[in-house]
C-alpha cells in the first residue's frame, strides 16, 4: 500500500512538472471581479490551483480528524453512561439485600430467644 501511494505521488509530481514546463503563455485571472496580481503565466495559474488544492485537502483533513475525535468522545461518553447505569443497578440490588438482612436481624432481636425443646419421658 505504501509503494502504491509513493507511485501515485511520483506520477502526480511528474504530471505537475510537465504542465508547468509545457504551458508558458500569458494569462489574466480574475477572482470576485478583481484581477489577481502575480499570476501572469499559465504555470503560475497551475501552481495557484495546486496550492488551493493543498489548502483544501488540509482543511478537509482537519475537519475529518475533528469529526473522528468527536465521534470517539461520544462513544466513550455513551460507554461511561452505560457503565454508570450498571453500577447504579448493582448498588441498588446490594442496598435491597442489606435492607432485607437488616429487617431480618431486627425481627430476630424482637423475638424472644427460642427455648430448647424438652423431651418428654414416655410413661
Amino acid at each position: 500500500m505504501i509503494i502504491l501511494g509513493l507511485v501515485v505521488t511520483l506520477a502526480a509530481i511528474v504530471a505537475g512538472v510537465a504542465v508547468i514546463l509545457g504551458n508558458t503563455g500569458e494569462v489574466h485571472v480574475t477572482a470576485f471581479g478583481h484581477e489577481v496580481p502575480g499570476i501572469t503565466q499559465e504555470w503560475h495559474l497551475f501552481l495557484a490551483g495546486a496550492v488551493v488544492a493543498i489548502v483544501f485537502l488540509a482543511g478537509a483533513g482537519v475537519a475529518a480528524l475533528g469529526f473522528r475525535r468527536a465521534m470517539g468522545m461520544r462513544r466513550e461518553l455513551r460507554d461511561l453512561r452505560e457503565e454508570h447505569e450498571e453500577s447504579l443497578q448493582t448498588l441498588e440490588m446490594e442496598r435491597r439485600k442489606l435492607q432485607q438482612a437488616l429487617a431480618q436481624a431486627r425481627r430476630g432481636l424482637d423475638d424472644p430467644p427460642p427455648v430448647p425443646a424438652q423431651r418428654v419421658a414416655p410413661n
